[in-house]
């Protein structure tokens, strides 16, 4: 499952590009710093998106799922699941585990 954070905490990360299998027009991976942790994204459409499973295991890992889950309600954070193709690309970026 993604998530998208554009705009939302205005943080100017630090972005680096993988050059994966992906083709020209579908998406591309790469990895942005926020609070000193490097998380893998697909730029979906012009929108990075954030695996779900990283940024609770990394970035937001003493806070309570629930708490998540209501903050992302109220901040209107959007969720979607991955197709196949993306759920291989994070993992070879080492944004899921295998």
């Amino acid at each position: 499952m993604f998530l998208t954070c554009e705009g939302t905490f205005g943080i100017v990360p630090t972005t680096m590009d993988y050059n994966g299998e992906a083709r020209p027009g579908e998406f591309h991976a790469g990895y942005q710093e926020i609070e000193g942790i490097n998380l893998g994204y697909l730029q979906i459409n012009g929108t990075q998106m954030f695996a779900l499973a990283q940024v609770l295991s990394d970035l937001f890992k003493d806070i309570p799922r629930t708490t998540i889950s209501k903050k992302m309600e109220i901040l209107k954070i959007k969720s979607r699941r991955c197709d196949l193709q993306e759920l291989r690309t994070l993992k070879a970026i080492n944004s899921v585990p295998t």
